[in-house]
């Protein structure tokens, strides 16, 4: 019995270290999240590829299926691989299995984004926070192409296709030699020289939005000019720790590639495809030259989500940043003077937000009509309240530290003070709040848009396709399918890059 017991006992013991062992392996967990996706959009492009009510076979999501089958089954064969090496007694990915990451790369080109990441985690064995950003931002780079070539099945393009399709093209070319670069001359984190002329590449693509190429320029030139120590710089740690998290870089990528497609689309998108009527293609289902099928009015879905993804962004991100700056002052006021200042501010704020967020949006547009500006000033004014809360509790806090009464000494003003010394060191909470409002402003937009409070009718944004797509539910459902998932993909995507973002700035967590 004894024996039993004691035996019991050490087969726990192993499953739980071999969990340990396969948590703490980046490459385990991408390969893992890779196949369970690969296996997932299968199964479901294997049930849509019948439809029960007109008896038909849909080729499209059959081919689809088989595709991801084949995916699922290689992608499983590689984590198998991985998890008896690293359980084993060697305790690492082996160099020959390391190889099989370059069979899973190519895959990108079927959409599969995770095979991608869980094919370059697999190759480089010491995976620094360059080489991770470089990774990302030539999968951004990656998609973008891929997204806007889908316009050469229709039957015209836009007149500055070429030319976005050649920046795009040749700015991909640019981050595959870098991600090289950053594996080779990257050694023990010291930096070489010779990356600086890519770091500054990196920089320039902000332009594209290509949030990843920009951070990667910034820590190649920040711990080269520091002389390759990082003790000085902190955010670098932030964002090493940021990417420790799997699903948060996930989610980054998305909001990033969203960003990047936005801006793209005004290049290599025809915003007439999204606009204007096509009585000739009339609620078309899903195809090469429609992905996403057409609407009751003959337009282009997927060129409609594309251009609507620039709407909600905007929205979310202006929405955001304007109850920030003035919810954020107020709080830092209240916090710092207290007493009958704090009295009075917070008390107003009090009232303003008794009143639900949405209920009181619906009452701005109610009043001043329905328009892009309304919507977002409706949204910002319900923001106040809850961002001014968030600054008052980190300033009241901070109002008594040595810092600020040594400021106060050296005959500093309140104003210098405030905007000087406390509100920058109040930023981390504020941040990881706005990461998750922008979700919920985005969700916010979709829903007063699906009510018509939202963005005008005509415009091209998920809630108004959602809306359109609504009617047709029974007989053409993916025109409401496809603007939802796109509205739960990005509320995913801020919500898992805000959970990451809060945990790589909480210095419990360091």
């Amino acid at each position: 019995m004894i024996k039993q017991e004691v035996h019991s006992g050490i087969e726990f013991y192993q499953k739980k270290v071999k969990k340990r062992k396969l948590g703490a392996s980046l490459e385990f967990i991408t390969a893992q999240l890779s196949w369970q996706f690969s296996g997932a959009i299968s199964c479901v492009a294997l049930l849509s590829a019948y439809n029960i009510i007109t008896n038909a076979l849909n080729r499209m999501a059959l081919i689809i299926s088989i595709l991801f089958l084949i995916q699922f089954a290689i992608q499983y064969f590689v984590t198998t691989k991985i998890s008896k090496e690293i359980t084993s007694e060697l305790g690492e990915v082996t160099s020959k299995t390391r190889k099989l990451g370059l069979l899973l790369i190519p895959f990108v080109l079927l959409g599969n984004f995770f095979m991608f990441l869980s094919g370059f985690m697999l190759i480089q064995k010491d995976k620094t926070i360059e080489y991770n950003l470089s990774v990302y931002s030539l999968l951004t780079s990656i998609f973008i192409l891929l997204i806007s070539a889908m316009n050469l099945f229709k039957d015209s393009v836009v007149e500055t296709f070429a030319l976005g399709m050649g920046i795009y093209g040749a700015y991909a070319i640019i981050n595959l030699v870098t991600l090289i670069a950053c594996s080779k001359w990257i050694q023990n984190g010291r930096i070489n020289r010779k990356l600086l002329f890519f770091a500054i590449l990196g920089l320039v693509g902000i332009i594209t939005g290509n949030v990843f190429s920009f951070l990667m320029g910034l820590i190649i030139l920040a711990k080269y000019f520091n002389k390759n120590s990082e003790t000085s710089i902190e955010w670098i740690d932030v964002i090493r720790r940021l990417f420790k998290n799997y699903m948060s870089c996930i989610g980054m990528f998305i909001i990033v590639f969203l960003i990047s497609v936005s801006i793209a689309s005004l290049l290599t998108f025809d915003y007439d495809i999204a606009t204007l009527n096509n009585y000739m293609a009339l609620l078309q289902p899903p195809s090469l030259m429609y992905p996403f099928g057409t609407d009751e009015l003959g337009r282009c879905v997927f060129t409609r989500i594309v251009f609507g993804a620039r709407i909600s962004l905007l929205v979310g991100l202006v929405s955001t940043t304007i109850p920030i700056v003035i919810g954020g002052i107020l709080g830092a006021i209240s916090g710092y003077y207290g007493r009958n200042t704090d009295n009075i501010i917070m008390r107003l704020l009090d009232i303003l937000y008794a009143v639900p967020g949405i209920l009181l949006a619906i009452a701005i547009i109610a009043a001043f009509g329905v328009s892009t500006m309304n919507l977002i000033l409706a949204l910002s004014i319900g923001g106040i309240p809850s961002y001014a809360r968030t600054v008052r509790a980190t300033v009241m806090s901070l109002a008594s530290q040595e810092f600020v009464e040594a400021a106060k000494a050296c005959g500093a003003k309140d104003g210098t003070i405030i905007f000087k010394h406390i509100i920058p060191n109040s930023l981390a909470p504020v941040i990881v709040r706005a990461t998750l409002g922008i979700g919920s402003a985005v969700l916010s937009t979709s829903s007063l848009s699906f009510l018509g409070l939202g963005v005008e009718s005509h415009v091209p944004e998920w809630g108004n396709i959602l809306k359109a797509g609504s009617t047709y539910l029974e007989t053409n459902p993916y025109i409401a399918i496809f603007p939802g998932l796109a509205i739960i993909t990005i509320v995913l995507s801020f919500n898992y890059f805000g959970d990451g973002l809060r945990d790589a700035l909480d210095p419990k967590l360091k």
